[in-house]
């Protein structure tokens, strides 16, 4: 993966650019950060000229451009060789299903707790639409856990795709002191003990960018 290039926002709040970068990571594929942050000049003039979306993250090569992070992450899993699904057809589909779950729902949690890498003791008020929110990611953690656990310490197994779209929902956890069961919890910890995951969590403590919209429960 030589010459590729990951196009990502500001750590600390940017959950969709730490999706692909972290099974980038996984996958031990090459590729060099490029980071525009939030809300400065730089980002609203150079977005536009790399992503059609004026959004990150964008995968660049050559004349490639991948804008979206379910897409970077496909690619990359067909450079590694199919890695990042498992190898089972059943397992690929079940981890397909929960991968875009988590791409397309979970609203509550978006609204009521958005990514604050850096942040910890944050609090928000527990409505009825985010303990479902959270019921049903804890059913899909400990489900993973519970039925595949022999394989190894992630979802399915080994890190996969599955893993890196509930990356963001673990530092979610982690910032909120969101509540989970035994098992969920687990998994939890195996994620935030994840080293690039710590190395993105590290980085987001050196940003001074502040965005005041998505600093949610300080003080509470």
């Amino acid at each position: 993966m030589s010459g590729h290039v990951l196009v990502i926002g500001t750590k600390n709040y940017s959950s969709w650019s730490l999706r692909p970068w972290l099974l980038l990571k996984h996958l031990d594929l090459e590729f060099t950060e490029r980071q525009y942050h939030f809300g400065t000049p730089e980002f609203e003039s150079e977005i536009p000229k790399i992503s059609p979306t004026r959004r990150v993250p964008v995968l660049l090569h050559d004349e490639l451009r991948v804008w979206e992070s379910v897409a970077i992450c496909e690619y990359a899993s067909e450079l590694a060789g199919g890695r990042g699904w498992p190898a089972d057809p059943g397992l690929r589909a079940q981890a397909r299903s929960i991968a875009h779950e988590m791409h397309a729902g979970f609203g509550a949690l978006r609204d009521n707790c958005p990514m604050n890498a850096r942040a910890t003791g944050r609090q928000v008020a527990m409505t009825p639409p985010l303990e479902q929110d959270l019921r049903r990611i804890d059913a899909i953690w400990s489900g993973c856990r519970r039925d595949h656990g022999e394989r190894g310490p992630w979802l399915f197994g080994a890190f996969g795709i599955a893993d890196a779209m509930y990356a963001p929902v673990a530092l979610r956890v982690r910032t909120y002191g969101l509540p989970l069961s035994a098992l969920a919890a687990r998994y939890l910890e195996t994620m935030l003990d994840d080293e690039h995951l710590q190395q993105w969590i590290r980085a987001s403590e050196l940003e001074s960018i502040f965005i005041p919209q998505d600093e949610v429960g300080a003080g509470a």
